[in-house]
């Protein structure tokens, strides 16, 4: 970034939208931490907005698409994708979770691309699943992710946590075959050996890609050689089209901030975001069910958390309100005698409370589908409304919420303007800064992680800090 040059005026390099909050804040961590001015916004700025923030050279809008019906995308992402077209930036990135986890008929990322197609991305759409830096590897069109339980690495529709999703298992590793199931759209993949190749022979490759016919690419990545690579051909690629619209993982932000460090245009000096002050006591929500999440609860209340078990069930319910009641008494008298708290709907994938909580839809006449897809959606909401109360209640700067769909939801009932990165806690899931003028979110730090992001300590590092050597 040049210093000679007016904030206001610099171009965005690059736009995104996130299917659900914790993805989001994890593209976002990546640009910041390459020493781009970048925030996450809830609903998609206008370049006047952003003009008045100072400029910025990359933005996203964070949204829950991922827990959505293809009906409900249909009605939603439109306007969304011509909003973030408008920005005038040459890439735009439709941010899904990097183990790519959906659906048909529950986060189709299927139907995004049917939906792109017919609004904004007039040539084929390059989809990147791998992500090196989380563990996450593309090979041959199969998805390969390292699981947090035990540190292996899993083909994703073997993974101990993905293959067993409540909402969302995973049971295809095969991308194209995976993604094929949620559109009719033609799909081909870009495989490893075409970035065994020299750059020529690559271009030529990804040309004939191009021109094959197909209406989204599957893009390959095992190393960051791959994923630079990758970059590379997403800049090529936007340079000739004048627009290009790409589905994937961190793994675009990975590739083209690798790719202009090698071009040299990224900023000189970047802030270190590896000191975090320790906090007297916070707030942990944690809507997940993985196993990853139960050991994470467990570490927490081991090192001194007041646990407080939520009874799912009783939180949709008609007199849920008594409930939550209950629920932020005892997390603001805690907060206020100085301790941490955890709140969990489920320690675990055999947890009774989430399968009682979804068999009162069921029982009401809800399909299995429906009641998760309605049943998880509620349940954040609800979590979203006893957050709220708590933050309006007791001074509190830090919360965590864990938990993809949950931390939507839970984001969205809080309603900040935008949030910025503020510290490094976990790769894929920063500690972020609120930015807003409603007292009780004013400067209150916020960290969104997935069920399956961070070690075992990852709430308790949230509540004590941490201070290690510059990674930048």
């Amino acid at each position: 970034m040049s210093n000679k040059q007016p904030l206001q005026h610099i171009k965005l390099r690059l736009a995104y939208y996130g299917d659900d909050f914790t993805g989001s804040t994890d593209a976002l961590e990546v640009l910041a931490f390459a020493g781009l001015r970048c925030a996450l916004f809830l609903k998609p700025p206008s370049n006047a907005q952003l003009a008045q923030l100072g400029g910025f050279d990359a933005i996203g809008v964070a949204g829950d698409s991922r827990g959505m019906s293809p009906a409900e995308m249909a009605e939603s992402l439109p306007q969304v994708f011509r909003a973030l077209r408008d920005l005038d930036t040459p890439i735009l990135h439709y941010k899904v979770c990097s183990t790519f986890d959906s659906g048909p008929t529950i986060g189709s990322i299927g139907k995004v691309m049917e939906i792109a197609r017919d609004s904004i991305a007039s040539g084929p759409i390059p989809i990147i699943a791998g992500t090196p830096a989380l563990k996450r590897y593309c090979a041959f069109g199969n998805l390969f992710a390292r699981s947090g339980t035990d540190g292996q690495i899993y083909r994703i529709d073997r993974h101990p946590i993905m293959s067993a999703h409540p909402v969302t298992p995973m049971s295809e590793g095969d991308l194209v075959r995976h993604l094929g199931m949620q559109t009719t759209l033609p799909l081909t993949g870009f495989f490893v050996p075409n970035f065994e190749q020299d750059r020529p022979q690559l271009d030529l490759a990804w040309s004939e890609s191009l021109d094959s016919g197909h209406a989204g690419i599957v893009l390959d990545s095992c190393s960051a050689h791959h994923l630079t690579e990758v970059g590379r051909l997403l800049e090529r690629y936007a340079d000739s089209a004048g627009r290009v619209f790409s589905i994937g993982s961190s793994g675009v932000e990975y590739a083209l901030t690798q790719w202009w460090r090698e071009l040299g245009t990224l900023p000189e000096a970047v802030r270190s975001y590896d000191h975090i002050e320790p906090a007297k006591q916070i707030l942990a929500m944690s809507g997940s069910a993985s196993p990853l999440s139960a050991a994470q609860i467990d570490t927490a209340i081991e090192a001194g958390f007041e646990g407080i078990a939520i009874d799912a069930k009783a939180l949709v319910a008609d007199g849920w309100k008594d409930a939550a009641d209950e629920i932020v008494d005892r997390t603001v008298n805690y907060i206020r005698e100085g301790r941490s708290v955890v709140m969990h709907t489920a320690r675990g994938p055999q947890d009774p409370r989430i399968a009682s909580m979804l068999g009162s839809f069921i029982s009401q006449g809800a399909s299995p589908d429906d009641a998760r897809h309605l049943g998880g959606r509620l349940l954040g909401q609800r979590l979203g409304a006893i957050a709220q109360a708590v933050l309006e209640t007791a001074c509190l700067g830090r919360l965590v919420l864990s938990g993809g769909d949950t931390s939507s939801q839970v984001t969205q009932v809080l309603g900040p303007d935008a949030l910025e990165i503020d510290g490094r806690l976990a790769p894929g899931a920063p500690l972020c800064r609120v930015i807003s003028e409603k007292p009780h979110l004013r400067n209150l730090q916020l960290a969104l992680k997935g069920g399956q992001m961070g070690d075992e300590n990852f709430f308790v590092i949230a509540r004590d800090g941490v201070s290690r050597k510059s990674l930048a």
